[in-house]
């Protein structure tokens, strides 16, 4: 596929003076909020948020609709400013960074992915490269596309329309996108929600897979059975507040969760690999 497709955002990426990302050991907190707060519309959306996306692992981000999920998922992209609090990305707080350099250390999936031009699958993964413009990296590009539409299983319609694909088809086509970024940082908002069976498993995968690599993911998840079976580490949110957070078995307790979701839920572990099952409880 032809580079000059996406011209302007090559040029935008490429013309600026940007400071690359060094590797990370696993284990460092990549992003972090200290004493985060975010108020919109005159409304405190978030409040007191401690929290770390570490390298080598998976956050989920889990709570009810409303409970701040997404915004918090905003502030650690440094896409949202912070009301109180700070942000820290890669070791400096976010505001330092310019646009292109944050482009390099966070790859960000929006809940929904609308293109107004005709672009095809391809050349929306090929957007993903658009930071390492005019750098070392690059001389990936190629490879990061290729591996990232096949890891998604889009690269039997990479000649298609974006425009032209179904729901779920469109959210792994942006996940390739994201993938094919390779920044250290994934920030992903409700990735699997659109998405059938096999391919939420898939998803849920290739998070793994990253935060073997050594990327610091976190996901906004619905579905607490994916968290508790991928995540290393669970943020339950409540009311734009930390309810608790740490590995899912300790914090997906049924008493805990009844009480935030406002729904009686059982947990119990699953036969074969102990992973916590969150099940309503429902009238026989």
């Amino acid at each position: 596929m032809s580079r000059g497709r996406i011209p302007v955002i090559g040029t935008w990426f490429g013309g600026r003076s940007r400071t690359l990302p060094a590797p990370v050991a696993a284990g460092t907190a990549y992003a972090r909020a200290d004493g985060l707060g975010v108020r919109l519309g005159g409304r405190t959306v978030l409040d007191g948020i401690d929290l770390e996306v570490t390298a080598g692992q998976v956050l989920a981000l889990v709570g009810p609709n409303g409970a701040g999920k997404s915004t918090l998922l905003a502030a650690l992209a440094a896409d949202l400013p912070a009301t109180t609090g700070e942000v820290r990305i890669d070791g400096r707080p976010a505001t330092v960074w310019t646009a292109p350099e944050l482009a390099l250390r966070r790859a960000v999936l929006p809940q929904a992915a609308a293109l107004s031009f005709p672009f095809t699958v391809a050349e929306v993964v090929r957007m993903g490269r658009a930071p390492w413009a005019g750098t070392p990296g690059e001389d990936a590009d190629e490879a990061a596309v290729a591996e990232a539409m096949a890891a998604t299983e889009v690269t039997g319609f990479a000649g298609r329309p974006f425009s032209a694909l179904s729901g779920g088809e469109r959210a792994r086509v942006a996940l390739a996108r994201v993938l094919a970024q390779r920044a250290p940082l994934l920030l992903l908002d409700e990735p699997t929600a659109a998405l059938d069976l096999r391919h939420q498993e898939l998803v849920l995968r290739l998070c793994r897979e990253r935060a073997a690599a050594g990327a610091a993911v976190a996901v906004v998840l619905h579905d607490l059975g994916l968290a508790a079976a991928y995540a290393d580490r669970a943020a339950l949110l409540h009311g734009g507040r930390l309810a608790a957070q740490g590995p899912p078995g300790e914090v997906f307790g049924a008493g805990l969760l009844s009480r935030v979701y406002r729904q009686p839920v059982e947990v119990i572990g699953h036969p074969r690999t102990g992973v916590p099952l969150v099940m309503p409880l429902r009238d026989a």
